[in-house]
């Protein structure tokens, strides 16, 4: 074997997922991954100076699946219980040269984790209809306390109800939770709600836009980084977002646009609570509660290679799927109230909804859902000229999605030349509306690029320069 070749096995023994045991045809440890040390509960020293016969005397793990392949000469699986009472799943091959077993290749994964928040989340499960059952019972404090969440959520719908209870149970533990559906459902209030319930209320809540930072940067802004570790970096160095979620809670929304390479180095972290900065070489322990949130079908995603499937089976602990706006109208009213609010507290005048717009507000589906509904209401106060809001005509105010407009659309082309602006100034102008509309329409900035037919970077670039954010 060549030099390379070695650092290339030692880099993937060292840095794999799972646990690698590289064991010789008799049963002496050759090498085993760093990992290894805290699922069997032995330093790494130790185990390179021992036997997998002697690791199954002292019970260290139980039964060895080396031992196994040895005795039998074929590949082999099974569930092993370690010295430290963890569960995993362990699968060995041969390795043999000229007919002669020469190494033994094992690895393991711990399932102990994952199987823990399972059992958990079927337990709250049970504990939420055995709730749902009693739900005709006087309201008692614990009632009271969701009922004045839900208000804070301005939702009163028996479905979002049910999804309030259920994160109310889970908040204490710090079970992962997965949070799906449609752009403008409301996930991040959720997210925000699920966080003043935990027992990490005092922490830090770090809400982050994966689809918001630029892939090049993805890494250096997660994991931090080390003074000097590239071109630009900030003297002192820079704490990351995950080490900025200490003791709180780290809420990854557009968890479907993380790119790959940083996918593998957000299930090491979930799996060792440890992470590394850029250029640094000393792993930091780590203490956060992770929720995600998407709008994409992360299952299709998984089967078209774009994301991991361990991740996903590590994110996908509590998953929590918030309706649409249009499955739950009897929501809209304290929406509209509470928007209406903050308009008139926003721009200093006290203008009220005309009995008309009721009912265009209670008819429409809504397709952006809440934001939608948000955008759809400024706009209409700002073009009533009297106190009294009217419904807006569709010509000027209908809801159109950004992907349906047609190439030279009328929507971003007719807007006259303001006096004494100049070409590059009109043209700036146009760039800067057409962004805010797709900003408010489109879930990240590579649906935005892809729209506008130009790279993610240069969508973030432009972003910066105009100080506009995706909407969440």
């Amino acid at each position: 074997m060549s030099e390379i070749d070695k650092h290339v096995l030692q880099t993937i023994v060292e840095t794999a997922n799972d646990h690698f045991f590289i064991v010789s045809g008799d049963g002496q440890i050759v090498d085993v991954s760093p990992g290894a040390e805290a699922v069997y509960g032995v330093s790494r020293e130790e185990l390179l100076s021992s036997s997998v016969q002697q690791l199954q005397a002292a019970g260290v793990l139980k039964p060895s699946i080396t031992m196994e392949v040895m005795r039998t000469r074929r590949p082999a699986q099974l569930m092993q219980i370690t010295g430290t009472g963890r569960r995993v799943i362990a699968e060995a091959y041969p390795v043999f040269v000229n007919g002669k077993l020469e190494r033994i290749i094992s690895r393991s994964r711990d399932l102990t984790d994952l199987q823990l928040l399972q059992d958990e989340y079927a337990l709250l499960q049970k504990r939420f209809s055995e709730h749902l059952k009693r739900s005709h019972a006087a309201p008692d404090a614990e009632e009271q306390a969701l009922d004045d969440a839900l208000d804070n959520l301005q939702v009163r719908s028996h479905v979002m109800r049910e999804i309030a209870l259920l994160l109310k149970r889970v908040a204490p533990s710090d079970a992962n939770v997965l949070m799906l559906g449609e752009s403008g459902v409301g996930k991040t209030a959720f997210a925000k709600q699920l966080h003043r319930w935990s027992q990490r209320h005092n922490g830090p809540f770090i809400d982050v836009n994966c689809a918001a930072i630029p892939e090049n940067l993805f890494e250096s802004e997660m994991f931090g980084y080390q003074p000097g570790a590239f071109s630009g970096a900030a003297r002192q160095g820079k704490a990351g977002l995950l080490e900025q979620a200490e003791g709180g809670t780290l809420f990854l929304d557009e968890i479907g646009e993380l790119p790959l390479l940083m996918q593998t180095k957000l299930l090491k972290v979930i799996q060792d609570g440890s992470l590394t900065r850029l250029g640094d070489t000393r792993s930091r322990r780590v203490d956060f509660r992770l929720v995600v949130a998407t709008n994409q079908d992360l299952g299709k995603q998984v089967e078209a290679g774009l994301f991991r499937l361990d991740l996903y089976y590590r994110l996908n602990v509590i998953p929590v799927t918030l309706p649409p706006l249009r499955d739950r109208r009897e929501d809209i009213p304290d929406l509209v109230e509470a928007c209406l609010k903050r308009l008139n507290q926003r721009y200093g005048r006290q203008k009220i909804l005309g009995n008309q717009v009721w009912s265009t507000l209670m008819g429409s589906d809504w397709p952006g859902n809440v934001r939608e509904l948000e955008n759809w209401l400024e706009r209409a106060w700002l073009s009533s000229s009297n106190d009294q809001i009217e419904a807006p005509t569709p010509q000027a105010h209908s809801e159109q999605r950004a992907d349906s407009l047609p190439s030279g659309s009328p929507a971003l082309l007719v807007a006259p030349l303001a006096p004494e602006e100049n070409l590059k100034q009109y043209l700036e102008r146009l760039e800067r509306e057409a962004l805010q509309a797709l900003c408010h329409t489109l879930p990240s900035t590579y649906a935005i690029a892809e729209r506008l037919g130009i790279s993610q970077s240069s969508v973030v670039r432009r972003l910066q320069r105009y100080g506009i954010k995706v909407a969440k």
